[in-house]
């Protein structure tokens, strides 16, 4: 029997299609993919995202440990921050894909992929050896809330005391602050949408109250309710990789198009050697998104060919409505992983190939002026 969120009674009540997340009864969508996705490239989407659990490390050593368990360096955070980060195995590949959240030297959260929860405080923990310093599963004592869109910073100030100007809490960083009367709210500048959104962690005994304050406050933006099928739609929109499709344990930051998070500095983390040997003798396949031209069904596993020749197959396929067209993520070999390299998906029902294009960067917003405004 699935588990109920939170919100679930708002979210039965609001419509909702309801699919199996983690073990917890979440919305697929509510009215339509395409019109929650328009309601947040356009207004405001609310999205109960309660199933994304909480890891605490503290202690006088935890800024150590990390420096250990991340490839990204912590010690270039200050207070407040969020740093995007994966956690790597001896050999590279991606135990899980993470945003790190700083609130002093003594304290960090790590918010891991759902699935991953236990895999992350596993590989973390077996750090620790003599370092003072505690790893501990939240659990689900906190309820989540995701705001997302362009006229989210508008609503978010009607229900909180914070300043969430775009100087006081830039992209990447959180606050604490009261949010519709609820104390010390956690209120971070994050989203998975690629548009200008907050992330809220609060107490779980408060879930009903903030989803009925946020949802009464976004009544004049006419706000929707929002499902897991559009959060995928943004997400492919802005080439967001989705662990367990895009990326795994068998897969690295460097062929994932994640070397940008990888610090190779004067430090040592967990899979660094194989890293490095990977850095100087390069990657041989890429992940792209594919760019189909039109609204398609593309599915995982779909073959890519390119000449006639199979080169690929589809990790992740979306159509992004707001674009008006279905992309595809893949591995494609280095030499083909350029922009513009024209190539087609096999369709898995045999009728036929869906001519697709090489894209090198994110399709919508690429100079993420959106992100940061």
């Amino acid at each position: 029997m699935l588990k109920h969120t939170p919100y679930y009674h708002k979210l039965v009540a609001a419509g909702a299609k309801l699919q199996d997340r983690g073990g917890f009864a979440t919305p697929n969508f509510f009215s339509s993919v395409a019109d929650e996705n328009t309601a947040v490239r356009e207004r405001v989407g609310m999205f109960d995202v309660y199933y994304q659990v909480g890891v605490e490390v503290k202690g006088k050593d935890a800024e150590k440990l990390l420096e250990r368990a991340l490839v990204n360096d912590v010690r270039r955070m200050r207070d407040g921050g969020v740093l995007y980060s994966s956690v790597c195995n001896e050999k590279g590949g991606i135990v899980d894909d993470l945003t790190c959240f700083r609130f002093d030297g003594n304290k960090f959260w790590l918010s891991p992929t759902p699935s991953r929860v236990h895999a992350v405080v596993e590989a973390v923990s077996r750090l620790i050896g003599s370092l003072s310093v505690t790893v501990t599963n939240l659990g689900y004592s906190n309820a989540y809330l995701s705001i997302q869109g362009p006229n989210s910073r508008e609503l978010l100030s009607e229900l909180t005391d914070a300043d969430v100007s775009r100087d006081a809490l830039k992209y990447f960083s959180f606050k604490t602050g009261s949010v519709a009367q609820v104390p010390e709210a956690m209120i971070s500048r994050t989203g998975y949408s690629g548009e200008l959104g907050y992330e809220l962690f609060f107490p779980v005994e408060y879930a009903e109250h903030v989803w009925d304050a946020v949802a009464d406050a976004g009544r004049k933006f006419d706000i929707r309710p929002c499902g897991m099928k559009t959060m995928r739609s943004l997400r492919i929109e802005k080439s967001y990789l989705l662990y367990g499709l895009d990326i795994n344990e068998n897969t690295d930051p460097l062929s994932a198009g994640l070397g940008w998070t990888v610090r190779f500095d004067d430090r040592d983390f967990v899979g660094r050697s194989s890293l490095d040997l990977l850095a100087s003798t390069g990657v041989s396949s890429q992940l792209r998104l594919i760019d189909t031209g039109s609204i398609n069904p593309i599915l995982h596993g779909e073959k890519v060919f390119h000449n006639g020749e199979e080169v690929a197959v589809v990790t992740s396929g979306d159509p992004g409505f707001h674009l008006g067209k279905t992309f595809a993520f893949a591995y494609l070999p280095t030499a083909l992983a350029v922009e513009g390299t024209e190539v087609e998906i096999g369709l898995a029902d045999e009728s036929g190939k869906v001519a697709g294009t090489v894209l090198s960067q994110a399709p919508y917003d690429p100079m993420r002026s959106r992100l940061t405004s």
